[in-house]
């Protein structure tokens, strides 16, 4: 069952109300993708946190807006939750004027970065909670290096 701002794991009450359901939002989007809730919520405490700090203040109200229908509705939509994607391993990709982290097989990039040092930070969080691999490319589309995560 997703989490709202009235039902969310105890340890997300001290944050504030804007990063609270930023985390909520993250949350909910990882326990689609079949992570364990004990990893979930950390991992989306930080991500949230780390959000807070960078957003910008149309983002940061967009998130303040949102209701609890709207948080939960993730879980509903079938679309959004492809647990297959779980085994498939993470890229680093050139994308338009930056770097974007790409589940293989994925619809669309989880997220874009200018930096390809930000992308590939953010590819290895996600392969080691994976437990696959990630596989980094230069700009031209080949292989610069693969790290192999599984357990």
């Amino acid at each position: 069952m997703p989490w709202d701002t009235t039902d969310y794991p105890s340890s997300l009450k001290n944050l504030d109300t804007v990063t609270r359901k930023k985390a909520i939002d993250i949350a909910n989007a990882m326990l689609d993708e079949g992570y364990d809730e004990g990893r979930a919520i950390p991992i989306a405490t930080s991500q949230a946190k780390e959000w807070y700090n960078n957003a910008a203040e149309k983002e940061i109200n967009k998130v303040k807006q949102m209701r609890d229908d709207v948080l939960r509705a993730r879980d509903d939509n079938a679309e959004n939750s492809r647990p297959e994607l779980m085994e498939k391993e993470e890229h680093v990709i050139s994308y338009k004027d930056g770097w974007a982290v790409k589940t293989q097989n994925a619809k669309q990039a989880a997220a874009v970065y200018d930096k390809k040092e930000d992308a590939i930070k953010r590819a290895k969080e996600i392969a080691q909670n994976k437990g696959t691999s990630l596989i980094i490319h230069k700009q031209n589309g080949d292989i610069q290096e693969q790290i192999n995560y599984s357990k």
